[in-house]
C-alpha cells in the first residue's frame, strides 16, 4: 500500500493527516475552552495514556524497519563476499572455463551492483535478476565443465560449492529487499500518530497554552513517521542501503587475475 507511492507523495500524506489532526485538535480546543475546568483532568490522563501508546508504536515500528535495514546491509556484503571468493577461485580451474568464467564475473557484479539502485518488485529489477540468473547458468555449466576435465582435483570441486554460496548469496539479499515492515503496522502508526497528536492539541488549547509545544510535538512524531518509511525503503528513500562492498568487489576485478591454473 505505502511503498508503492512516491517518497514525496508519502511524506505529503503523513504531514497532511498529522497536520490536520493537529489542527483539528486545536480548533476544538479552543471551542471547548470555557470549559477547561471540567475537561482539564480527564483529557490530560487520556492524552498522556495514549501518547505512551503511540510512543511504544512507533518505536516498535522503527525497531523493524531498522532491522530490516541492517539486515539488507548484512546480506549485500555476504553476496559481495561471495561473489568475490568465487572470482578468486575461478581463476585456479583449468583452461577453457577458467577465462570464460573471469569474463563473466565483471557483468555479474555489475548487474548485483544495479540491484542495489532499484526498486524491488520493479520490472526493472526484474530484468536485472533475470539477466543474473542467466548468468548463473552459464558460471554453473562452466563449473561442471572444469569438475568434468578434473575429476579428481580440490580447485574445480572449490570454485562449484563457492558459486552455490554465491547463488544462495544472492537469494538471501532479495529476500531482504522484499522484506518490508506490514503496512497494517504502518497504518496503526499513521492512525496512532495523528490521534494523538489531536489530542495533544486539544488538551493544550483547552488550557489555553503556547502553539509552539504542540507544534514541536506534531514536528517531531511526522519526524519519527518518516525515518521508519524511509528506513523501509532501499531504493526510494533518503537513508539507501551503500554498495560499497560491491563496487570494492568490482574494482578488483579491473586487474589482472592473481592466480593462474
Amino acid at each position: 500500500m505505502f511503498f508503492s507511492l512516491s517518497s514525496w507523495m508519502l511524506a505529503l500524506i503523513i504531514l497532511a493527516i498529522v497536520g490536520l489532526a493537529t489542527l483539528g485538535g486545536y480548533l476544538a480546543g479552543k471551542r471547548l475552552r470555557h470549559q477547561h475546568q471540567e475537561l482539564r483532568e480527564p483529557f490530560g490522563v487520556l492524552q498522556a495514556a495514549l501518547l505512551g501508546v503511540v510512543g511504544l508504536i512507533l518505536a516498535f515500528g522503527l525497531t523493524l524497519a531498522v532491522g530490516r535495514y541492517e539486515d539488507r546491509r548484512a546480506t549485500t556484503v555476504a553476496e559481495a563476499n561471495a561473489i568475490g571468493t568465487a572470482y578468486l577461485r575461478s581463476q585456479l580451474i583449468a583452461e577453457p572455463a577458467r577465462t570464460r568464467s573471469i569474463k563473466l564475473f565483471p557483468t555479474y557484479t555489475d548487474l548485483a551492483i544495479k540491484v542495489t539502485h532499484e526498486v524491488p518488485d520493479g520490472d526493472t529489477m526484474e530484468r536485472t535478476t533475470a539477466a543474473e540468473s542467466a548468468l548463473q547458468r552459464r558460471l554453473w555449466a562452466l563449473g561442471g565443465q572444469a569438475i568434468s576435465a578434473a575429476p579428481t582435483a580440490s580447485a574445480p570441486r572449490l570454485y562449484v560449492d563457492s558459486l552455490n554460496t554465491m547463488f544462495d548469496a544472492q537469494t538471501s539479499r532479495l529476500s531482504s529487499l522484499n522484506n518490508r515492515v506490514p503496512g497494517a503496522v504502518l497504518a496503526i502508526e499513521v492512525l496512532g500518530a495523528a490521534i494523538a497528536t489531536a489530542l495533544l492539541a486539544l488538551h493544550i488549547s483547552v488550557l489555553g497554552r503556547g502553539f509552539v509545544p504542540m507544534l514541536a510535538a506534531s514536528v517531531l512524531v511526522t519526524f519519527l513517521l518518516l525515518v521508519t518509511f524511509d528506513l523501509d525503503r532501499p531504493a526510494r528513500g533518503v537513508i539507501k542501503v551503500p554498495d560499497a562492498a560491491l563496487a570494492g568487489v568490482r574494482a578488483g576485478m579491473a586487474l589482472p587475475p592473481a592466480a593462474g591454473p
